[in-house]
């Protein structure tokens, strides 16, 4: 089969095509015959080493959306046949065929198409554990997507819009805040201009927002704190950097900077998670937004657009 194979740690030109055997199922775990893979930036920082450390050589990627071609010994819940998507694999995500373990592995409503399922995994998981399991938001309270047209962003706005708060969400593009106001923010910034909080404290008629979901926290976090309402949470979701805040911003609120990752996750949040995402896809309250498709071979170019500046929906592989 074909899989995109990293050897050394670098840039996106280390991604290569290679034909490696098709991988089988063990005891507890599932074979997918892959339909589509979803690019993530954390993707590219265990690419280019800077997240922890990987066994060389291996083939990335966590999301991914297909069809079960086998199932492995003591594996019950799933059959061969079922349409699927993941966002933990065994063997990795950028290729034909991934193994999973069966728990891992979560139905697909036949209403979402492939593509749609490779864009729920890692963010939309981020996005409900981040509102509900890090910052326990409630329906009636205001919400800041502080980078809402990429796939986080897109996935928590939805989210958060069908649980009843009001959302505010940011984007630098006049096309990433059109998106976010087709996917249900109450209110769309442009955060690349120097009076977008002023104007967000207008809009909350200067109480701030409740909680803020942030995407790059070496940028922002400072100004967040600024802009929070009493007892107001900030859930770091992303960071490419250190920054320098305030701690007496805090401290005059009573707020917290809550840390987050997916892969912090116990069984039981996950099953959570996933029975939630399920429900909202089969009513349609979520439809992830696909920014772009690109062919397996072309997961270099992945890599470059999941990172630029002005993030659309999701990015895709095809294999």
């Amino acid at each position: 089969m074909k899989a995109i194979r990293v050897t050394q740690h670098g840039g996106p030109e280390v991604l290569k095509v290679e034909e490696i055997p098709k991988p089988k199922a063990d005891a507890g775990e599932v074979l997918i015959r892959v339909q589509a893979i979803g690019v993530n930036p954390v993707d590219t920082y265990i690419r280019s080493g800077g997240y922890g450390t990987s066994k060389l050589p291996y083939t990335p990627g966590f999301d991914a959306a297909g069809v079960i071609e086998e199932i492995g010994n003591d594996v019950e819940g799933c059959a061969a046949g079922d349409r699927v998507y993941t966002s933990s694999t065994v063997t990795g995500a950028y290729a034909e065929y991934t193994v999973c373990k069966a728990e891992a592995v979560y139905k697909l409503p036949p209403n979402v198409s492939f593509p749609q399922g490779a864009a729920l995994g890692v963010p939309y998981a981020t996005a409900y554990r981040a509102l509900f399991h890090r910052a326990n938001a409630e329906a009636g309270e205001t919400l800041l997507v502080h980078g809402g047209s990429g796939g986080v962003g897109t996935a928590a706005t939805q989210i958060a819009r069908a649980a009843g708060l009001t959302v505010i969400a940011t984007s630098s593009t006049a096309e990433g805040r059109k998106l976010v106001q087709e996917n249900g923010a109450h209110h769309a910034l442009d955060h690349s201009s120097p009076t977008y909080l002023d104007e967000l404290m207008r809009l909350t008629k200067n109480q701030g927002v409740d909680v803020i979901l942030e995407m790059l926290a070496n940028v922002n976090l400072g100004k967040d704190l600024g802009v929070l309402a009493q007892f107001g949470r900030v859930v770091v979701i992303g960071s490419r950097g250190k920054v320098e805040i305030n701690p007496r911003d805090t401290m005059s609120r009573d707020a917290s900077i809550l840390g987050m990752t997916l892969f912090n996750a116990v069984d039981g949040e996950l099953q959570n998670i996933h029975a939630a995402l399920y429900a909202g896809l089969e009513n349609e309250s979520l439809k992830p937004v696909i920014g772009k498709e690109l062919p397996l071979a072309e997961a270099a170019e992945a890599h470059k657009a999941v990172m630029a500046p002005g993030a659309y929906g999701k990015i895709i592989l095809l294999p």
